[in-house]
């Protein structure tokens, strides 16, 4: 099973981009996922690059900014290549399924009525963690 759950901050706002084949949009973002265990007093973070396909791109594109709080549930995927001067690059990232607010809506962070909104994708309304203890999975 390839199945993927996270947790994170995004770095920056998403960036959009469509095929050239068949003209299907494609949001790609980094989130900062805090590690659980790290040094006393000092917070470590990984930093996973996500890619979101069709109707779940539009909605990121539409309504994640930088800083805000998300979850994301999808599958990972490693591409390796050679770049031009024959050396092998590769590139780990998680394809989102879902996705999810994560911002309390105390912190203000979320717009209230972007977190009520009906949207096509496979987001939750009422999905809302306000520490990461509280996470459902």
């Amino acid at each position: 099973m390839n199945k993927v759950a996270l947790l994170g901050r995004l770095t920056a706002d998403p960036e959009t981009r469509y095929t050239q084949t068949n003209n299907t949009q494609v949001t790609t973002f980094t989130l900062a996922v805090n590690r659980r265990f790290a040094k006393e007093g000092e917070k470590q973070a990984d930093f996973i690059y996500i890619t979101a396909w069709s109707k779940t791109a539009e909605f990121c594109s539409k309504y994640f900014r930088k800083g805000q709080q998300v979850a994301i549930v999808g599958r990972l995927e490693q591409h390796e290549w050679e770049n031009t001067e024959g050396k092998k690059q590769n590139k780990t990232q998680v394809v989102a399924e879902e996705v999810y607010f994560a911002d309390s809506k105390t912190t203000g962070q979320a717009d209230t009525s972007i977190l009520n909104a009906k949207t096509p994708v496979n987001t939750n309304d009422n999905f809302e963690i306000t520490s990461d203890d509280d996470l459902p999975f």
